[in-house]
């Protein structure tokens, strides 16, 4: 049996510098650590490509968070219209006061029985004329429909709803309104004799809005209100006259 004897372990010892002087603790470590530096930083310059990469994805998809979360922000805390839909009423500021709610809130319904009564001449009326003026009654009283209830709505005030308040053989409580009986004889009318009763209606129904109108000017508060009296004033006498040519008569 052979034995092999080696011989003691190589150490490395501390390279003088060129003064001559040993090297310091640190060089010695620096030294030491520079032992297999390639794998050491090829490892440390991937796992900073990395990171370097997840941070660029991370940025790019903020603006596309951001995006996402404008999207469905919309209306969801609201439960009501766009801006665009709703209401694309824009309601004007200003002051307001008890009038002005009242004339919004009686000349809404005052509105819709006046189209209800156009839309009937449509196909009960013989006259193009009286249907000619049923279609501007409502076009024109429809939009300002839409314009009071934005403007309830932006008040916190309730929304009449209906022709509110009507009922059958009674007054209504607002001017130039007809009962269920009337619009019952209306509707159950045509040819000229519903030319004539849709004209002799439509003027009553005509002063009493403007009677309505002229209450808002006196006591109201709110200039889009009032802008819309003058309006109802002006272009409901000027269909009063045109009616009651229409009927052949200066007056109903």
């Amino acid at each position: 049996m052979l034995t092999v004897h080696r011989g003691p372990s190589k150490v490395e010892r501390p390279v003088p510098d060129r003064r001559g002087a040993r090297p310091s603790a640190a060089t010695s470590v620096t030294q030491v650590l520079n032992v297999g530096s390639i794998p050491f930083q090829e490892d440390s310059r991937m796992s900073m490509a990395r990171g370097l990469r997840r941070c660029a994805l991370m940025a790019a998809a903020v603006p596309a968070m951001a995006l996402m979360l404008v999207g469905c922000g919309g209306n969801g805390d609201s439960g009501r219209p766009s801006s665009t839909a709703e209401a694309s009423t824009t309601v004007p500021a200003g002051q307001h006061n008890q009038a002005d709610v009242s004339f919004a809130q009686g000349m809404i319904p005052h509105h819709r029985q006046a189209i209800l009564m156009s839309e009937m001449a449509e196909n009960h009326a013989s006259s193009g004329d009286v249907k000619a003026l049923a279609e501007k009654i409502k076009k024109a009283q429809a939009p300002e429909i839409d314009t009071m209830t934005a403007w309830l709505n932006a008040w916190g005030e309730p929304v009449p709803r209906g022709l509110s308040g009507t009922g059958h053989g009674s007054p209504t409580g607002m001017p130039g309104m007809m009962t269920d009986r009337q619009m019952d004889d209306l509707r159950g009318t045509t040819g000229s004799p519903f030319d004539r009763m849709f004209l002799t209606m439509m003027i009553a129904h005509h002063q009493g809005a403007i009677d309505m109108a002229g209450t808002e000017k006196k006591q109201g508060q709110y200039g889009p209100a009032e802008q819309l009296a003058d309006s109802i004033i002006t272009s409901q006498t000027a269909e009063i006259a045109q009616m009651r040519t229409m009927l052949g008569s200066s007056s109903p």
